[in-house]
């Protein structure tokens, strides 16, 4: 049972990013470069939150993610060496609009595919119209079939409805 909870436990804390790193928030670089920061800040998606770039995210995990980012800004590094160095560590999955080349051509034409071809099935169906119905005849009723008795003249509850409908 302790062994149960401990792993709830760290697992709960990973998740909620209570283990990250914790580091003291570095100082600002002058203007340009800061901009420079926050700008590669908002290309990158934070581990903790996912959904969020790490420089709007709140953990400490982003938070230790844009002081690295500032470092390397500090020791002169472009924004693509910045961008590969995350994607070295993480991974493609780090940058929140991911490149269109290769199999991620499907991410990017899946959509406009899709419209495409939704808007082609709906101009098909409008060019036929609406479905015509066959004409209908008055039936006339007719004697019970009198052929060679099927599964269906075996089965009472079927024969009981047959006695209904000829009433």
């Amino acid at each position: 049972m302790t062994a149960a909870l401990l792993s709830l436990t760290l697992a709960f804390g990973l998740v909620t990013g209570q283990f990250a790193p914790q580091q003291a928030a570095s100082d600002p670089l002058a203007p340009e470069l800061e901009a420079r920061v926050q700008k590669l800040g908002k290309t990158l998606r934070c581990a903790v939150c996912q959904g969020l770039s790490i420089s709007d995210s709140p953990s400490s995990m982003a938070r230790a993610q844009l002081d690295m980012v500032r470092e390397l800004v500090s020791e002169g590094k472009n924004d693509q060496e910045v961008v590969e160095f995350f994607v070295s560590r993480y991974g493609e999955w780090v940058l929140l609009e991911p490149k269109a080349e290769g199999f991620n051509w499907f991410v990017w034409l899946g959509p406009v595919a899709l419209l495409v071809v939704g808007g082609f099935v709906i101009w098909r169906q409008l060019q036929h119209g609406p479905p015509t119905e066959p004409a209908t005849t008055q039936a006339t009723p007719s004697a019970p079939p009198t052929g060679p008795s099927t599964a269906d003249d075996a089965d009472p509850y079927l024969q009981a409805v047959r006695r209904e409908l000829e009433r």
